[in-house]
């Protein structure tokens, strides 16, 4: 596990729709990659081994899968924003995975209603 860094930017609050946050799922060379978690979106593309196309996180780039992180699926039908199902122990897990971000990515918006 990567551990926290001391270098990150100071958080940004540029509101993102879900169409706009599209773009940067890792399919365009050149774009960012962003992931959403509770609506947060940090910028993860230092880590296109991990979330660029074709790598096992990419079902969350370029949205907000805050319940598949919850419920640790890479079920792409999970990797939805709606995260109001989700019992406490995938809440908590929700949350650490919120923290465990804000700790190591760049937060550079949120997401807001089309």
């Amino acid at each position: 596990m990567q551990p926290p860094r001391v270098d990150l930017a100071p958080p940004k609050d540029d509101p993102f729709t879900p169409e706009e946050l599209r773009k940067y799922d890792g399919s365009t060379p050149g774009n960012p990659i962003y992931v959403a978690i509770k609506g947060t979106i940090f910028d993860v593309t230092r880590k296109v081994d991990v979330y660029g196309p074709g790598k096992s996180y990419n079902i969350f780039a370029g949205k907000d899968g805050s319940k598949g992180l919850g419920m640790s699926s890479l079920n792409p039908e999970d990797a939805i924003a709606d995260y109001s199902g989700l019992d406490e122990k995938d809440l908590k897990t929700l949350n650490e995975w919120h923290d465990f971000f804000s700790k190591r990515y760049n937060i550079v918006g949120r997401v807001v209603s089309s």
